[in-house]
């Protein structure tokens, strides 16, 4: 296709959501490869190299590999790596277009480090991430605030829970910005082995009970059926 931007794709597959508000809806993933950001916890540390991993692909190449992964299914979610990252940024509101125009439902997972507000507006779902500490990584809460008023009802914001320094952290964030309601969503974190910790997820469950039940908590139900270590599930 004329103008068409080359793509650095890590992989694109067809798999269940197994984290956030749309846990348990077939999707298909458009995984880019390149992130700077450096999450301490990152559980797909394959996709942050900018010079090897992925492969360039066209606009016609990529879509061929959606529709073979398809089966029918027209929900898309692009994700990383960081697909915000400046080298990334005006190919995905180029395929985030061409997608819509194809009729796809779109969401983006957005690290949570910035905003771009034409892509906001292109996309039908943002998955937002708030950065705690046990993942090494600061981001500003103003960016929360700024999502949650701009684009009601087609948002989450989405926190991996590690230990009670990170809820704390987070119920802080969350109380700084008042009584406004925020739809965020707590992940209890588990990367280390392939069993699901139950002990960490009770103790965030525990934790928000007691703090009002402020926010959702939902666990990664690919981690606790595949495993830990597999990949494009």
């Amino acid at each position: 296709m004329e103008n068409s931007p080359k793509f650095y794709i890590h992989s694109i597959y067809k798999a269940t959501e197994g984290e956030g508000v749309f846990i348990g809806t077939p999707q298909i993933f458009i995984r880019f490869q390149g992130c700077s950001i450096g999450c301490i916890n990152c559980d797909s540390k394959e996709t942050w190299s900018f010079s090897e991993g992925g492969e360039y692909l066209d606009i016609i190449d990529l879509y061929t590999l959606v529709l073979r992964e398809s089966m029918g299914i027209k929900r898309v979610s692009i994700t990383g790596g960081d697909p915000m990252h400046p080298k990334h940024i005006e190919g995905v509101k180029f395929l985030a277009k061409f997608l819509k125009d194809k009729g796809h439902y779109v969401n983006i997972e957005a690290s949570g480090t910035r905003v771009d507000h034409e892509l906001f507006d292109l996309v039908d779902y943002i998955s937002f991430d708030f950065k705690t500490p046990s993942t090494g990584v600061k981001t500003q809460i103003n960016l929360v605030e700024k999502v949650a008023t701009q684009y009601p009802g087609k948002y989450q914001i989405k926190s991996v829970i590690q230990d009670r320094i990170d809820f704390e952290y987070v119920m802080e964030a969350k109380q700084s910005l008042g009584n406004q309601y925020i739809n965020w969503v707590l992940t209890p974190a588990y990367n280390d082995d392939s069993e699901f910790h139950v002990k960490d997820t009770q103790n965030v469950l525990k934790w928000n009970e007691d703090n009002a039940g402020t926010f959702r908590v939902i666990s990664q139900q690919h981690k606790f059926i595949y495993g830990t270590d597999s990949l494009r599930v």
